[in-house]
């Protein structure tokens, strides 16, 4: 049995692998690189459910970041636990050869109360009096304390939002060398995001791109020379890639056009009221879910998507995955974007009636991803000052609402959730002795790499 580490670096395309990231080039040289086609949706929840699990999207079920909880009648993003991935996962499966091999899995998504052995990822506390808490959530319950005792606070406002950066990146490539340090794990599962926030704010190409490139080079490098001489075999994958885009589309303002949205005034801001709609969709970048509450104007949608500037394709999620979980979970039709183009979750028309949460890094309120929770509202004069007079009052207990962000989808010049992509912007695979030409043969690459007898995969 050999020990493994998996650097999942966020973006990362053979296209981008040039003399601005002279470690993973010079790793990538001497091992074999395979670039594949991303899961469908190509994005983060549903490329590592695929990684993890070793099946297609109709068995574990994650069918996007997000989807719409048809019983609760709520869009549900970014929920953490495990469970909601279905089928058995690598750790498990490593350990049905090896009983004694213990996996660390270190800030990859649905983290929570899975049967890896130790776990942590990003965890927000929210008090009684609407403060919200920076912090991790750890499995065992006690290494939290441990790990944050010798690395510091996690730094939550580099993990996402308009202070997004290297240092969310940096610590938890400290917090994958602190879990080697103390328990020598048989596989180490590590995500490094920083690239994702770059991409998306410029775009692969813009020269603002550059120094991003080199920081994150300069993360993995330092992981790969530690893991290395410590006898552990090092992975580089990632993800998806990133297209260039220079245009958003606002389903949902469409369907409102034609009078299919419902939304409902509170406090007079206009909030979207997902079961009373006719049909709305729930954007995850470049894939938006289609939920049609009203099958008689079923047709009518379809018409509307096909003749949008900007939508490329519409697919029916039974065609894709069968009748199973995620079909359940799925719209009842799925828009695929232009390669240029992204969906907004946008729904209201006049900006003085967008919901509050519309203007705060809120990921669990929206019914859609939001990449505008990248920028600073370029409008306000001094944001700084408005942060400190938040940070202010929230010391003071005070209620405050930390509305910096923009309206603005224009500013975002990159996206991903494609699977149709060119080789440049297909996701990566980079080991020692092992190749891999779809998502889910990296689940068996892994374990073979971790497999020291043969027959033990």
């Amino acid at each position: 049995m050999n020990r493994v580490a998996v650097i999942n670096v966020v973006g990362l395309t053979q296209g981008l692998i040039s003399d601005k990231t002279p470690a993973i080039k010079a790793f990538a040289d001497k091992r074999q690189l395979s670039s594949f086609p991303p899961s469908f949706p190509a994005v983060t929840c549903t490329a590592q459910s695929t990684y993890l699990t070793g099946t297609e999207v109709g068995e574990h079920g994650i069918v996007g970041n997000g989807w719409y909880d048809r019983e609760f009648a709520e869009v549900r993003f970014w929920k953490q636990s495990n469970h909601q991935v279905y089928g058995e996962k690598i750790w498990d499966q490593i350990k049905s050869n090896h009983s004694d091999a213990k996996c660390a899995n270190m800030f990859w998504w649905y983290n929570m109360y899975s049967s890896a052995d130790f776990t942590a990822t990003p965890r927000p506390m929210y008090p009684a009096d609407g403060r919200k808490v920076f912090d991790i959530h750890t499995q065992p319950m006690n290494m939290r304390e441990n790990m944050k005792s010798d690395l510091g606070d996690f730094p939550f406002p580099a993990f996402w939002g308009p202070a997004a950066g290297i240092r969310s990146s940096q610590w938890i490539a400290e917090s994958a060398k602190w879990i080697e340090a103390a328990e020598q794990p048989t596989l180490n599962l590590v995500y490094l995001p920083h690239l994702d926030y770059c991409l998306q704010k410029y775009g692969p190409g813009a020269q603002e791109v550059q120094p991003e490139l080199k920081a994150i080079d300069q993360v993995v490098g330092d992981l790969i020379t530690f893991y290395e001489e410590r006898g552990v075999e090092v992975v580089v994958l990632s993800e998806y890639g990133i297209s260039e885009v220079n245009h958003a589309v606002h389903l949902n303002r469409e369907f409102r056009k034609r009078g299919w949205i419902q939304v409902k005034d509170e406090l007079g801001l206009e909030t979207l009221d997902c079961g009373a709609c006719r049909v709305f969709a729930v954007a995850d970048h470049q894939v938006a879910h289609i939920y049609i509450n009203d099958e008689a104007i079923r047709d009518e949608v379809i018409e509307l998507l096909h003749g949008l500037d900007g939508v490329e394709e519409v697919r029916v999620p039974s065609d894709i995955w069968g009748h199973g979980i995620a079909a359940e979970r799925a719209g009842d039709l799925i828009a695929v974007s232009a390669s240029d183009a992204w969906f907004t979750y946008y729904y209201w028309e006049d900006d003085e009636k967008a919901p509050d949460f519309a203007r705060c890094v809120d990921i669990h309120r929206k019914p859609g991803y939001d990449p505008v929770e990248l920028f600073i509202n370029p409008e306000l004069a001094f944001p700084k000052a408005k942060i400190a007079s938040f940070l202010l009052k929230k010391k003071l207990g005070l209620r405050a609402l930390l509305d910096l962000i923009p309206l603005d989808a224009s500013l975002v010049r990159g996206s991903h959730g494609r699977d149709r992509v060119p080789v440049a912007e297909q996701p990566v695979f980079i080991a020692n002795t092992v190749t891999v030409s779809s998502s889910t043969e990296v689940n068996q690459a892994i374990r073979t790499m971790v497999g020291s007898d043969e027959g033990d995969i």
